[in-house]
């Protein structure tokens, strides 16, 4: 039987939230992830945006102008693809990615949920400077 997993993505960082969710995917639950813009990503703010920039034009070797896939700018979608490359890349994992919803904000219709938190994830056990995934997503082009 599953189980309906709802987290609050606020002030939990973006690579041990999805390895943690991974985790839960694989064992058959279903999980509903809210606030993805508010999602931190640790290190310094210059740093971390060169990094998704290079990421951002990257799209093949041969022809990266021209050819290629496009990256993702929304905060939503870049927890989801975080997620999905925790998972295996087998059956298995295309089936817990399925059972997989990431939200901006919080929906009409989850306000009245009790959300968890993952608390090894928090903010508050870093040490160093981080950005929310709002504020890059937003200095990559990002409209929402």
């Amino acid at each position: 039987m599953t189980e309906t997993i709802y987290i609050d993505g606020t002030d939990l960082r973006l690579g041990r939230m999805a390895s943690r969710i991974a985790k839960l995917l694989i064992n058959g639950n279903k999980v509903v992830v809210v606030n993805a813009e508010k999602v931190v990503i640790s290190g310094k703010r210059q740093s971390i945006l060169n990094g998704f920039r290079r990421w951002m034009s990257i799209r093949t070797l041969k022809n990266p102008e021209k050819v290629g896939p496009k990256r993702h700018r929304s905060p939503d979608r870049i927890v989801y693809y975080a997620i999905r490359g925790m998972l295996p890349k087998k059956p298995s994992g295309v089936k817990a990615l399925k059972r997989l919803k990431v939200y901006i904000g919080i929906p009409e219709e989850l306000k009245s949920v009790k959300f968890t938190q993952i608390d090894e994830a928090h903010v508050k056990y870093l040490r160093g400077p981080y950005v929310r995934l709002e504020e890059i997503s937003r200095l990559l082009g990002w409209k929402g």
